[in-house]
């Protein structure tokens, strides 16, 4: 069972044109500035948040309960300017999560009328989340050949090919920074995992590895997906033959 917080800036279209036309740098410090408190606040209750749009993003929520979003939400409010709306859905995989979050906010299904609270809470952390942590094998060996712009725009369009194959198992993938992705993952896409790792090197000649965590919160399975992604290289780095994919 995975429990999803989605969180996004309250009416930010009209409220950015309050600012006038010289604002994209205020936006922009703003957005960094929301990000990184909201990483610290969620990452206290062992949880991590995902960027999916500047002005929106996904924590994996297992053991929070209504109180937690609350007490986030008037640390917010005392920070910022700006308002966020929290939807909250829960479900067997984790894209299903973020529908049953976003019928909340569209039926209007109130969880806290003051701090814009929506959706479904379950609020246990009796779950194992799984979580992949992907990155391109010796990307420094294309630096070589190619620009930074080029790489950035493989990177892209290998986030693109990524996100489409795992949500055809009901898995969110988000782009971390760097070579860096992460998946949050059903039982599914763990199966597959593989299978997508030789599609692209078939495909693009990029060879992946992948990290699988396994744990009660979100902020643990990352940990442990990330350890096994080191896992890999040092096992690389011995000079064996690594694997793709090692999981904890």
């Amino acid at each position: 069972m995975i429990q999803l917080s989605i969180l996004k800036i309250s009416e930010y279209g009209p409220w950015t044109l309050t600012l006038g036309s010289d604002r994209e740098h205020e936006l922009q410090m703003l957005q960094s500035s929301l990000y990184k408190e909201l990483q610290k606040l969620f990452s206290q209750k062992n949880c991590l948040v995902f960027l999916n749009r500047a002005d929106e993003f996904f924590v994996v929520s297992n053991g929070l309960k209504l109180d937690d979003h609350i007490q986030i939400q008037k640390i917010l409010e005392k920070s910022f300017d700006i308002r966020l709306t929290i939807s909250i859905g829960y479900a067997e995989s984790p894209f299903e999560a973020n529908l049953k979050a976003y019928e909340g906010k569209k039926n209007e299904i109130i969880l806290n009328k003051e701090y814009n609270i929506f959706g479904f809470i379950n609020g246990t952390s009796n779950s194992q989340i799984s979580i992949m942590h992907l990155d391109v094998d010796d990307l420094s060996s294309k630096r070589k050949t190619d620009s930074p712009y080029e790489i950035s725009s493989t990177i892209f369009e290998l986030y693109s090919k990524m996100s489409k194959f795992f949500l055809k198992k009901n898995s969110l993938t988000f782009f971390m920074g760097g070579d860096n992705f992460m998946v949050v993952a059903s039982n599914d896409a763990k199966t597959s995992v593989q299978s997508f790792i030789d599609m692209i090197k078939n495909e693009d000649k990029i060879s992946l590895n992948c990290g699988i965590g396994n744990a009660y919160t979100s902020r643990e399975s990352v940990k442990l997906a990330t350890k096994s992604l080191d896992t890999i290289r040092e096992i690389r780095d011995s000079g064996k033959e690594k694997p793709d994919v090692y999981e904890l």
